[in-house]
């Protein structure tokens, strides 16, 4: 049996603690979201973004800013573009992505685009970031089976922009965060309002939050980046959809 040093143990045990605070969370643990209120959350944040409304502004979506290009972004997005399509590959096959870890989400719910998604590799993403290892894998229906068109890499919630330019150029990519969002008491998602609570709800400050009894977190898991890779054009691969 392989030994986890104890100074990683250390270090992950911190940062979930840091995720469990009531301000913001950091992408759910491996196997599933924290509570209730976070499995809706996650359901409603998952079917934004598979019907393309990540871009598009909202008191419940940051983008991170479009940088200026600077010398090595064109050539280091192209390296990341290049490592992820050769590691893709293999997940051709959808039930291939299932073997090694990728877990469809709501295949009975329409969608135009499918994550499937590796709970543990979202938690890997924490404390770095690797071109060849994406959190989800994105696929379209195609009669039974499933097209792979892409990948999400994730990033920790506290990342600053600098962070997230070390990952991907901030110069060819826009980050997105889920922000401002009132998830009702545990246990009550079943029963709450989901047009007053949740990422599309209409509460979006600490003060509406706490009126209506809900928790309040100012960033609901951590950053998310789509990447395309199979696409002919830098606008199309790195297209925040």
């Amino acid at each position: 049996m392989r030994v986890v040093p104890f100074a990683l143990v250390c270090v992950a045990c911190a940062a979930l603690h840091v995720a469990a605070s009531p301000q913001r969370a950091a992408p759910p643990p491996p196997g599933a979201p924290a509570d209730d209120g976070q499995a809706r959350a996650q359901d409603a944040i998952v079917g934004s973004m598979s019907g393309h409304h990540a871009h598009e502004t909202s008191a419940h979506l940051r983008l991170t800013p479009t940088w200026a290009e600077r010398p090595g972004d064109r050539e280091r997005s192209e390296t990341i573009v290049a490592k992820l399509r050769v590691a893709l590959e293999r997940y051709r096959d959808y039930r291939a992505a299932e073997r090694n870890g990728y877990e469809i989400f709501h295949p009975e719910i329409p969608q135009p685009i499918y994550h499937f998604t590796n709970y543990w590799q979202g938690f890997a993403e924490t404390f770095r970031f690797t071109p060849d290892q994406a959190t989800s894998l994105l696929y379209r229906r195609k009669g039974t089976a499933y097209e792979l068109v892409g990948a999400m890499y994730t990033a920790p919630a506290q990342s600053t922009p600098l962070d997230l330019d070390a990952r991907v150029p901030l110069s060819v990519a826009r980050w997105h965060a889920h922000i401002n969002i009132c998830l009702p008491p545990r246990g009550e998602a079943t029963t709450a309002d989901w047009t007053t609570f949740g990422p599309d709800g209409s509460i979006s400050t600490p003060e509406a939050c706490t009126a209506a009894h809900g928790r309040f977190f100012a960033q609901l898991f951590g950053w998310m980046v789509h990447v395309y890779p199979f696409e002919r054009t830098r606008e199309k691969i790195w297209a925040v959809q």
